[in-house]
């Protein structure tokens, strides 16, 4: 089979779409060719089989150039490929979806957000099928819809358990996103700052891994900066950046443990590449309230009970491999089953 995938930004070093470079991966060692057109094309290491066409982003191309190419690209191509998988962009389907449906190939939308405009309902029309990560990852009732996990690479995500072993009054704390005002970023600094006050004899570092987008989410990174200076936290309270995609499992790999405050509703990523790599998840999402026997709950905004949980789950000893976590990312959120799942669609 020869496949055609569209995709916003093909770069695996992308903070936040570089885990789509291990899908590739994983399907071009399962299809006979695969042609790619990005958005944006940045740094990537892809077998022969592979061929890459961008449209253009990363060479200042505006949004004429961009239509352009992807109308000479998808009839250029069109012999190239036997049906289309299209990654988290409606407006590809709505561009190409009436050519793909007359030429016969059946179109793949994988999207995973919680909004719902006229242009995902447009994209659902034109669509063969939609797979989404999970139930709260795509809001429109349709029976087009398939829930078949999040997708995380396995191979890459790995429990390190020396982190686990070495006794140690040590603890890394971790915290990864999108540094902005709905992440609830104070409560995490003020917890530190709580278990600092009461903890002074334990070496306690929090690392916050994220980048900003807007311009108000720069300003609120930098009253967070300006918070940690006024409680004296700096020396132990990093503002790190947006990571590197292919870095994050060596982050995962030097910390104890995942604080999350995202307040999206549905399972996030960073929660499950957290799960896989063995950490303990505190959470204050009530999207994991199904799942109570795999992360630690707390309540929003609550500093106190976030403290407590803090000092006898992970201060009280040492935190402990959670195997338990990485089990369930390996049976509900596999890249491998997800890979699969695309293949079968396409192929049935």
């Amino acid at each position: 089979m020869k496949l055609l995938v569209l995709t916003q930004v093909l770069d695996k070093n992308d903070p936040n779409l570089g885990f789509f470079h291990a899908w590739l991966k994983q399907l071009s060692t399962r299809v006979e060719a695969l042609t790619v057109i990005c958005l944006k094309q940045g740094n990537y290491n892809l077998p022969a089989n592979v061929q890459v066409r961008s449209l253009g982003k990363e060479a200042g191309a505006n949004r004429w150039q961009y239509l352009k190419k992807f109308y000479l690209y998808i009839f250029q191509y069109r012999k190239d490929y036997d049906h289309v998988f299209v990654h988290m962009n409606p407006e590809y389907v709505i561009l190409g979806g009436l050519f793909w449906r007359m030429w016969g190939k059946k179109v793949l939308l994988w999207y995973v957000h919680k909004a719902v405009n006229l242009r995902l309902r447009l994209a659902t029309l034109l669509a063969t099928k939609i797979f989404t990560a999970s139930k709260e990852s795509f809001r429109l009732s349709s029976r087009k819809v398939a829930i078949v996990g999040h997708g995380i690479d396995l191979n890459k995500f790995t429990v390190h358990s020396s982190q686990f072993t070495v006794s140690s009054l040590k603890l890394k704390l971790l915290w990864v996103g999108r540094i902005s005002p709905v992440k609830d970023l104070e409560t995490v600094i003020l917890t530190f700052h709580k278990l600092m006050e009461s903890h002074r004899e334990q070496e306690i570092y929090l690392d916050i891994v994220g980048d900003t987008i807007t311009a108000p989410d720069e300003e609120y990174r930098q009253a967070l900066r300006d918070l940690t200076v006024k409680l004296r936290l700096s020396h132990r309270v990093q503002f790190l950046g947006g990571g590197s995609h292919d870095k994050m499992p060596e982050v995962y790999a030097a910390h104890h443990a995942l604080i999350h405050t995202s307040r999206t509703g549905s399972i996030d990523k960073v929660v499950l590449e957290a799960l896989a790599s063995g950490l303990p998840v505190l959470t204050s999402s009530g999207a994991y309230d199904r799942l109570s026997d795999l992360v630690l709950h707390f309540p929003p905004n609550e500093v106190g009970e976030l403290a407590r949980m803090i000092e006898s789950r992970l201060l009280s000893g040492m935190p402990e491999v959670n195997h338990a976590g990485r089990e369930y990312v390996a049976r509900e959120h596999n890249l491998n089953t997800v890979v699969e799942k695309i293949l079968e669609y396409f192929i049935r």
